[in-house]
């Protein structure tokens, strides 16, 4: 089972104790995965098609709880992906179907199906609780989240523009920065910090899920940090070589060149020491001279001998 999916079945057991909760998080699975079918007398009917059971059976628990309703449930094949299949909830009595409608907003004072959902209008996500509850349902219907071993991505994808940016509003309530983008024709809120995907798991009230993320997010973040600790030692290291073979070249080039008997006793006894300790740090070489130095001492020694062996290079007639 995926991770997405492990969210989506611990969120379709999170039943919210409060009957507007319990509204608020039909009224989102409907506006987002939810067909209303109005017949010739005027009768509403009701149906959610989900590819994910843990979804249905929450929708159909929802019903029965908030509503007392009986939903009927029919499963068949996807057309396009053999192996999935396709669960419709439906609510076929009329009284049944409007009560619903009208508890969640969809439908107004006159009749008519809207979805007026706002954060600033609809009495349905106005407290903090029912707005946790919308976004839970929101994500049980259209959500995912990507396996977070590879990378760090959470979306819910709408079909217009104006559920994306409701979406996205009740988000920035509890401080969540989600972005929308257009992908083919539809509206995709998303989120990629790791940071964030665990507060929109708070959120929704996945408690499970949050710690199995936040242990991935330490051991990834671990492994990172080493593998930067590792990296930078390696690139010292090569860096001290380098330098290590350039001192020891230019060493050897005054030696076949000059002699070492030109040089000032300091820098002949620097040079006798690097040759012998090729493979020695500053502070190891400086304490192998007599009196010791410190390791700026080294260093200002080995590159006078560097200029001394660069002059040399330049004085010396082309072949």
């Amino acid at each position: 089972m995926s991770f997405s999916s492990r969210v989506k079945e611990e969120l379709s057991r999170q039943i919210s104790p409060a009957r507007h909760c319990q509204i608020a998080e039909i009224a989102a699975i409907l506006s987002l995965c939810g067909r209303i079918q109005i017949s010739e007398q005027d009768r509403y009917c009701i149906k959610i098609h989900t590819e994910n059971v843990a979804v249905a059976r929450k929708y159909f628990t929802l019903l029965k709880k908030t509503f007392n309703i009986v939903t009927d449930v029919s499963i068949r094949r996807n057309s396009y992906l053999k192996k999935n299949r396709v669960y419709t909830v439906i609510v076929q009595e009329h009284e049944d179907a409007y009560r619903v409608l009208k508890a969640t907003k969809l439908l107004d004072a006159d009749g008519e199906i809207r979805e007026d959902l706002s954060v600033v209008r609809s009495v349905v996500t106005q407290q903090a609780c029912c707005r946790r509850a919308f976004l839970r349902g929101a994500f049980l219907a259209s959500g995912s989240i990507s396996d977070p071993e590879r990378f760090y991505h959470f979306e819910i994808v709408c079909a217009a523009e104006a559920k994306a940016r409701q979406l996205k509003e009740i988000m920035g309530t509890f401080g969540l920065d989600g972005k929308i983008v257009l992908r083919k024709r539809y509206y995709v809120v998303y989120i990629k910090e790791g940071s964030q995907i665990v507060d929109v798991l708070n959120v929704m009230e996945a408690p499970v899920s949050l710690m199995e993320l936040e242990n991935i997010r330490i051991l990834k973040e671990m492994r990172n940090s080493v593998n930067r600790q590792v990296n930078c030692e390696t690139a010292n290291i090569n860096k001290t070589v380098a330098a290590s073979v350039k001192q020891i070249r230019d060493i050897e080039y005054i030696r076949d060149t000059m002699g070492f008997e030109s040089l000032p006793e300091n820098l002949e006894e620097m040079a006798q020491v690097r040759l012998l300790k090729p493979d020695a740090t500053l502070k190891e070489l400086g304490e192998a001279l007599d009196p010791p130095v410190g390791k700026s001492g080294v260093n200002h020694r080995l590159r006078r001998l560097s200029e001394i062996a660069e002059r040399l290079r330049e004085q010396a007639p082309e072949t």
